[in-house]
């Protein structure tokens, strides 16, 4: 089992950045690539960035790339998510998921083994 914990999700007006953290404890943390998604009022759950197991490679969906960064300290157990240039079409629940297949760019959420409960962000116009 992991247990992931997100936080740093709030309120934030356009333009602006949070910084998103999660968590993990449990088996060894190295070992599972690491995902963020996020799912809006009325959609379905959506992927926005994962990271390999070393963290040497990342994967970020077109919407946020240039904006949201992933990174990850595997000594800490930990995967952030910083958000920059925030607009309300960012407005969504964040989950951070944990996956043991080896690749970055498996985006469904069907492939992740370990959920966190969410991080609400809110961007006012």
């Amino acid at each position: 089992q992991v247990q992931l914990v997100e936080s740093g999700g709030g309120l934030v007006q356009a333009g602006g950045s949070l910084r998103l953290s999660c968590a993990a404890s449990g088996r060894t943390f190295s070992h599972y690539v690491m995902g963020w998604f996020r799912q809006a009022p009325g959609k379905e759950r959506e992927f926005v960035a994962a990271i390999s197991r070393s963290g040497g490679i990342t994967h970020v969906v077109d919407s946020v790339k240039g904006r949201f960064t992933i990174s990850r300290d595997n000594a800490k157990n930990t995967v952030t998510l910083q958000m920059n240039s925030l607009s309300p079409e960012d407005t969504a629940v964040f989950y951070c998921a944990a996956d043991y297949q080896p690749r970055v760019d498996v985006i469904t959420t069907s492939s992740y083994d370990y959920w966190g409960q969410g991080t609400q962000v809110t961007v006012s116009s």
